[in-house]
């Protein structure tokens, strides 16, 4: 029995939204968008990366069934974040502006992301 795992949440480089490139497994060198992250286990969900297929059953007599397809999770490692200005990939640096906001900065461009 025992007491419950606390929830551990893992610090990621990256966020929903973020255009990132995949750098490595099967969809290696796809540039897409981040639709969802997972930091519970360190992975995000990338629009077109990592399909999968589901077979579902009818439920009802005048209902068919279906093959939903849709977007399985990546590890965030696997990822980095992408510059379309600058057409690379890069990773991120942490820095701060002149009124005192934290940002991340690309290191190849020194693009501003937030």
């Amino acid at each position: 029995m025992g007491r419950p795992k606390p929830k551990v949440f893992y610090k990621m480089h990256v966020k929903a939204g973020d255009t990132v490139q995949v750098i490595s497994g099967k969809e290696k060198g796809q540039i897409s968008e981040i639709l969802k992250s997972i930091p519970e286990k360190s992975m995000v969900i990338v629009k077109g990366v990592n399909m999968r297929t589901k077979h579902v059953k009818p439920t009802q007599e005048n209902e068919s069934g279906r093959i939903d397809v849709s977007e399985a999770p990546i590890h965030s490692s696997k990822v980095m974040l992408y510059s379309k200005k600058g057409q690379v990939a890069s990773r991120v640096s942490y820095t701060f502006t002149a009124e005192g906001k934290k940002v991340r900065v690309l290191k190849k461009t020194g693009e501003i992301i937030d």
